[in-house]
């Protein structure tokens, strides 16, 4: 198992959070904050929008049974990519659509935008390339589609649509108790 980790950031990391979960390869997703100036920050600070992170999600997965340009396929085809600092009614820089690279996952990456403003014509993606620390989120933010929000009013209006996209639109990349 060859085990492999990239960082996006695509709205509500709660949203992103679920999807990725739900995909083949995938072992470990974990929320936390990237892209700002302040070290570890809080999710009060972060909402605020003063410090420049985004909320994103860093995916671990298995590379032999999915690769990065189809971990990133997924990731772009579950957010509106072209929302500029927004996803739906969440606004702010916090909520942008990103994609945090290593060095040697810059071209994938780039390569993803371009797959998707190849395949919709007339849009255009405002997904950004960018760099930066990674800081875990607080606790009550991992696995939360799993527990609190099921019971949370945003989380059932935003979270099912998404799911649904996934299961419409990449259902070879599902796992199997996902469907």
């Amino acid at each position: 198992m060859a085990q492999e980790q990239i960082i996006v950031a695509g709205g509500c990391f709660w949203c992103t959070e679920a999807v990725m979960k739900d995909v083949i390869g995938v072992t470990e997703v974990e929320s936390g904050y990237i892209g700002g100036d302040k070290a570890d920050p809080t999710y009060k600070e972060v909402c605020s929008g003063t410090t420049g992170h985004a909320e994103g999600v860093r995916v671990t997965y298995d590379s032999d049974r999915i690769s990065l340009e189809q971990i990133l396929d997924v990731f772009m085809g579950t957010h509106d990519p072209t929302q500029l600092n927004r996803q739906g009614n969440d606004v702010g820089t916090q909520y942008r659509s990103a994609i945090f690279p290593a060095d040697d996952q810059r071209e994938a990456a780039d390569a993803a935008i371009a797959r998707w403003n190849e395949e919709h014509p007339g849009q255009e993606a405002v997904t950004t390339i960018e760099s930066g620390d990674w800081y875990p989120a607080e606790d009550y933010h991992q696995e939360y589609w799993e527990g609190e929000g099921q019971r949370n009013p945003y989380c059932q209006a935003v979270i099912p649509p998404k799911l649904m996209k996934l299961r419409k639109s990449f259902q070879k990349y599902l796992k199997a108790d996902a469907e």
